[in-house]
């Protein structure tokens, strides 16, 4: 796995390595400024883009000192400064959201157990977690908010109705929700919530099921592959990318690792060149495999999906996933704030720049309750052809049987 640690710090959302906090140079500057500063000569020396997306980065340096008195301000001027880059990924971070992402990384979070999705003006409930506490009062998928706390939700981001669902274990937030053209209320605890990455299934025919919901989590390689050795008698397995937004990139090469026999598993493209992942030859498993996208599949996602496709490893079905082919790191500033800044992009095992382009599945198939069906059968198929079942071993070598 040594080829990996190389870039396993660095992520397609989140990392744990964070920059260390510099103190301020001058020796006199207040903490708001710095971390104004601060923001600015870490983008200078890591942005992706030499040329910064044709903005002109100096001008930044000292545009805004008049301007920063206290912490808010600094905010505010970094925002600006980063949007000026049009780059949606390259963002910034209130101590409050850093902290809710490291939360996230950890896989531990108080709160209800839902993911929001902005649909116009209308708040739409994206995901819930499994047996949090949300889903236990009966909020399901596809749900709208109309208010919370009885303030009117319409017009909300999902980061700002986030702040409003956010409060300490045991109290409680009221949910107006919308559901099939019908409202009703709901009272939900706020609890703590163990962020689970991966689900699994036996389906018919002896082939198991393993849903990837996030990649953010620091247990999701683990996760992974402890549902590996679940169904190490299953005869093929369906890996289900679909709705996965990402995370982790050391957690793409980790998985990607235990399935690929070697090959590339992706390239990335600096300011200090170009670096390809190799995958160390050791799978966990051979067993047929088909994997499972949709245009909500993103990032760590569509690098994993990329790297069982061009290495021939896996059948890809669904639909064109999200297009988001760069690789963000975070950094921390001074006062416990900090940014995402855009350091690479990536290129696939066959060298395609897939952003704002996507994965193409390799059998389209768009409706939702057709995508296992042909799953299962392209395994089944696959399955008949071999001489005899491929098994995962308990010891971490794949075997033929």
């Amino acid at each position: 796995m040594s080829q990996l640690k190389r870039i396993a710090s660095i992520c397609t959302l989140v990392c744990l390595s964070l920059t260390t906090v510099l103190q301020p140079a001058s020796g006199h500057r207040s903490q708001p400024l710095e971390t104004y500063h601060r923001a600015w000569q870490l983008v200078k020396d890591n942005y992706f883009d030499s040329n910064f997306n044709g903005r002109n980065w100096n001008e930044f340096e000292h545009k805004f000192d008049g301007q920063i008195k206290n912490n808010q301000d600094a905010y505010k001027c970094i925002k600006v400064m980063l949007e000026s880059l049009n780059d949606p990924y390259t963002r910034f971070l209130d101590p409050r959201a850093f902290q809710d992402e490291n939360d996230a990384i950890d896989a531990h979070i108080v709160g209800i157990g839902i993911n929001l999705r902005q649909d116009k003006e209308h708040l739409i409930v994206a995901r819930t977690i499994e047996d949090g506490p949300a889903e236990k009062a009966g909020v399901r998928k596809e749900d709208e908010i109309v208010s919370v706390d009885g303030i009117n939700a319409v017009g909300m981001t999902p980061e700002q109705a986030a702040d409003h669902i956010r409060g300490k274990i045991g109290t409680t937030v009221q949910l107006t929700l919308k559901t099939k053209g019908q409202v009703h209320g709901v009272s939900i605890t706020r609890d703590q919530i163990v962020i689970k990455a991966v689900t699994t299934r036996l389906l018919p025919n002896n082939i198991g099921y393993i849903g990837l919901n996030t990649f953010i989590s620091n247990n999701a390689a683990e996760e992974f592959k402890a549902a590996l050795h679940k169904y190490a008698n299953a005869d093929g397995l369906v890996v289900d990318l679909r709705d996965n937004p990402g995370g982790l990139l050391s957690n793409a090469l980790d998985i990607s690792n235990y399935l690929l026999e070697g090959g590339a598993i992706v390239s990335t493209v600096s300011r200090n060149g170009r670096h390809t992942q190799i995958a160390d030859g050791t799978p966990v498993t051979r067993q047929p495999m088909v994997v499972l996208v949709n245009d909500d599949s993103a990032s760590a996602s569509e690098i994993l999906a990329s790297a069982l496709k061009d290495n021939g490893r896996a059948t890809i079905v669904g639909t064109k996933t999200f297009g988001k082919g760069l690789v963000q790191e975070i950094n921390r500033l001074p006062g416990g704030a900090a940014i995402h800044i855009t350091v690479s992009r990536y290129l696939t095992p066959s060298g395609a720049d897939i952003h704002k382009i996507g994965v193409i599945p390799d059998i389209y198939v768009d409706k939702k309750e057709e995508v296992e069906n042909v799953a299962t059968r392209l395994l089944k198929e696959k399955i008949a052809s071999l001489k005899a079942p491929i098994r995962t071993s308990v010891n971490n070598v794949a075997v033929t049987r």
